[in-house]
């Protein structure tokens, strides 16, 4: 995943800090290349390029701010060649992880009307003779919102549509096995890809729309990888005995028993909530405690006593 290391900040705006990644200029200029005859002049290329940057743009901000409207935390933003990230973490319940993964869609499902007018205006009063370009430009910026919304909707964790399969799954089998299914079918959509790839690139020769599918099939692997990780750990983790008397206040589980926490400065293993946050080998005092089932770290103090 992109970070801000590589990365140049762009504008601030409510708060969220939006970053773009070096590659993304990168794409910038191999679409260019690209696409050098769709417009009479490079001026309009650079204007195909920046609606797709908006369109990108405001789809990341449709995460944020829906994480914000269910009490989740927002980070920043960042836009690299395969789109754009938006670092948010909503609350671990699945209505409050649906609801931030599925306003980034919602975004360009909403753009589709606006588009599809203009598409019908520029019909109506002939642009494609009297102003080619400038029809080109509204029908392409209409395909490329749909295309991306087509693209974002897969059922391929991670993207957003593995994400809202994965928030569906969770209200009926829970946490730990919606994340597993969803990085099975993830699995299965990066063998698809793959197998995508290899026909494009023997058949049709096009080596490189090869290439972009291969990277986005590595970058698919990495994270189901990942995801399929956590899963697992997930899942040993709800399967240990649970101590009574606290519960992570984010999302109100109860902490498990045994010596799961770490000390970073000893590295010995401890029980957080039987020393008081205070390792036993070391004596340093940790003021804040992760919740091993969501990740949220939170003073101790915070976490709500179950009576």
């Amino acid at each position: 995943m992109p970070t801000k290391k590589g990365s140049v900040k762009f504008f601030t705006f409510a708060g969220i800090t939006v970053y773009v990644h070096w590659m993304w200029f990168l794409v910038a200029v191999l679409s260019f290349q690209s696409r050098t005859h769709a417009y009479s002049s490079l001026g309009w290329n650079a204007l195909e390029y920046l609606s797709l940057f908006l369109i990108v743009l405001i789809h990341e901000f449709g995460h944020q701010l829906a994480c914000r409207s269910v009490g989740g935390q927002t980070h920043d933003i960042v836009l690299w060649f395969l789109g754009g990230v938006a670092y948010v973490s909503p609350p671990q319940r699945p209505g409050a992880q649906l609801w931030s993964i599925a306003a980034g869609p919602l975004v360009n499902v909403a753009l589709i009307p606006v588009f599809s007018l203009l598409v019908s205006v520029s019909s109506h009063l002939g642009w494609y003779d009297t102003n080619p370009d400038l029809y080109n430009l509204i029908h392409n910026v209409w395909w490329i919102n749909v295309g991306l919304l087509i693209f974002n909707m897969m059922p391929v964790y991670p993207l957003d549509g593995g994400q809202i399969l994965r928030s569906l799954l969770w209200f009926p089998f829970g946490r730990a096995t919606s994340l597993l299914v969803a990085t099975i079918i993830g699995f299965i959509g990066l063998a698809g890809l793959v197998l995508l790839a290899a026909f494009i690139l023997f058949v049709y020769k096009d080596q490189q729309s090869a290439i972009w599918i291969g990277i986005m099939a590595v970058f698919i692997a990495v994270n189901c990888w990942s995801g399929l990780r956590h899963a697992l750990a997930l899942a040993r983790i709800a399967k240990i005995p649970r101590r009574e008397g606290f519960a992570c206040p984010s999302c109100h589980t109860a902490p498990p028993l045994g010596e799961l926490w770490r000390c970073g400065k000893c590295g010995h293993a401890f029980d957080t909530f039987l020393t008081q946050g205070t390792c036993p080998h070391c004596a340093t005092q940790f003021n804040a405690t992760q919740c091993l089932d969501c990740g949220t770290s939170s003073p101790f103090a915070a976490w709500i006593p179950q009576r």
